[in-house]
């Protein structure tokens, strides 16, 4: 799959930069389930054993998450965390644990004092793919 631009709605946008900020030391986490350009946003519960670094989304929150998403018709979108003291952009770790190509990894950092940035990208086969975001 090879896109160039992904729309993104700013009340989306606007949910993930507040959540990152809520927790500057930590990775957050969660999807982004879509049906007709309408979007949703599931935070969910970071399990890794270094959150300030890594993220693990917790597997019973991850389930009832894509049980929602079922049950209103969505489709996974989006796969999101924050990267709290590195730049917006893959880390190895992020590339080798992408299960799913056809989800837009959206990474938000922190790294700048006073500046949210966000990037996104398709990860598949260990080649992550840049998309310009449009809000």
């Amino acid at each position: 799959m090879t896109r160039e631009t992904v729309q993104i709605p700013r009340t989306l946008v606007n949910q993930l930069l507040h959540q990152a900020q809520l927790s500057p030391s930590q990775e957050v986490c969660g999807l982004v389930g879509q049906r007709d350009e309408q979007s949703e946003c599931y935070p969910i519960e970071n399990v890794a054993t270094d959150a300030s670094v890594l993220f693990a989304l917790n597997a019973s929150e991850q389930l009832a998450a894509f049980k929602s998403m079922k049950q209103k018709g969505q489709t996974l979108f989006a796969i999101y965390h924050s990267h709290p003291s590195s730049p917006p952009v893959p880390s190895e770790i992020d590339i080798e644990e992408a299960n799913y190509s056809e989800a837009l990894y959206l990474i938000i950092s922190l790294n700048t004092k006073g500046v949210l940035e966000m990037r996104g990208f398709y990860l598949s086969d260990g080649n992550p793919q840049e998309v310009e975001l449009i809000i």
